[in-house]
């Protein structure tokens, strides 16, 4: 490994402090750079109030002193408004539940950050995810594999990443697990060593999507609330306020538990249903991409996670037109969602995966 320069993806937050640290006991030359993905003024929010806030890129910015790196501030907020900050909007608009941080790994710290890396000359990016990359000999390929901390593991979100991407990424925390990430820090008087972690969207640190949406596209329309065979039970306030499986909430009392089963935004109609109306034999994805895999060729036996912290589904995949998926439960499945990844394993590793359509 002749140039072991990495510029690792400082957040302001402890496993990205810490995988610096990390790599320099593994005689890497490290430096640091903060992504400003937006300002929060901009969206409505107090500046201090959230990750890629002024007192995240100051915590990095201090990480980086303590440590002896060099720290950079990229500047990618029109990136992160068009990839994540804009597709979430839409997605919701158009019924979908999106996950945007696997837009923001994808398009920003795999895809831009990389860019500028290589341009300043580094061989690697590194992150603080919690996941295991792997060579495989015999395939020729990169493998991502769950990290043993099950809690923590983030390699749901990371299924997009491509060889390349894989080639050039390290994840030092990958092994580890949170406590002793937090002793790293601790033991080299980090700062940000009891930092708690960042929760929920960080562009919506309050969880109020649906204000955050109506605040940016303007007030949705109410519409009919309806069972699945039809019949009217009421009026909901806007389709944006409800998520597939959500059951508190719904505006409607009825004789049993009524969940969200489908939102159907042409008519601007919330479907409810009974608890058995939740579960699916099987769905299909669409933009895939396989990782243990060139490419699907043929039927696939695997396991199938639809949520980021799920108990994955044992299931079959099966190639369609057009890079989608075909993915065939041995046991009906709750709450598919459109919009949402789904994410194929084969034991720890990642096999692959797609957006539910």
């Amino acid at each position: 490994m002749d140039n072991k320069k990495v510029l690792v993806a400082m957040s302001g937050g402890v496993d990205s402090s810490a995988a610096v640290k990390l790599l320099q006991s593994k005689g890497y030359e490290c430096a640091g750079a903060t992504m400003r993905l937006y300002s929060n003024e901009d969206i409505g929010l107090d500046k201090t109030k959230s990750c890629c806030s002024l007192d995240d890129t100051t915590d990095a910015k201090l990480a980086a002193l303590k440590l002896g790196v060099e720290h950079y501030v990229f500047n990618f907020s029109d990136e992160f408004r068009e990839f994540v900050i804009d597709h979430f909007i839409s997605s919701y608009l158009d019924g979908k539940t999106p996950n945007p941080c696997i837009e923001c790994n994808k398009h920003l710290k795999f895809g831009k950050f990389l860019q500028r890396a290589r341009l300043l000359g580094f061989e690697y990016i590194a992150t603080g995810h919690y996941v295991i990359k792997e060579y495989d000999e015999a395939r020729g390929r990169w493998l991502l594999k769950r990290s043993p901390d099950a809690k923590k593991d983030q390699s749901y979100v990371l299924y997009n990443m491509t060889q390349d991407e894989l080639a050039h990424t390290l994840f030092p925390c990958g092994e580890l697990t949170k406590e002793r990430i937090r002793e790293v820090a601790l033991q080299n008087g980090l700062v940000n060593a009891n930092k708690p972690d960042s929760q929920d969207i960080c562009f919506i640190p309050d969880g109020d999507y649906a204000g955050f949406i109506e605040d940016n596209a303007g007030a949705q329309p109410k519409g009919d609330t309806i069972l699945t065979d039809g019949t009217k039970l009421g009026e909901h306030s806007g389709l944006i306020h409800y998520t597939v499986g959500q059951r508190r909430g719904v505006g409607v009392s009825y004789s049993e538990p009524l969940f969200v089963i489908s939102k159907d935004v042409q008519k601007n109609t919330l479907i409810l249903g009974t608890k058995d109306k939740l579960y699916s034999d099987s769905l299909t994805a669409k933009n895939c991409n396989f990782i243990m895999l060139d490419e699907l060729k043929e039927p696939y036996r695997c396991k199938a996670q639809t949520r980021y912290h799920q108990t994955a589904a044992d299931c079959t995949i099966s190639p369609l037109s057009d890079g989608r998926v075909l993915c065939e439960f041995d046991e009906p499945h709750r709450a598919v969602s459109r919009g949402q990844a789904v994410v194929f394993y084969d034991g720890d590793y990642v096999v692959g995966g797609g957006e539910i359509e």
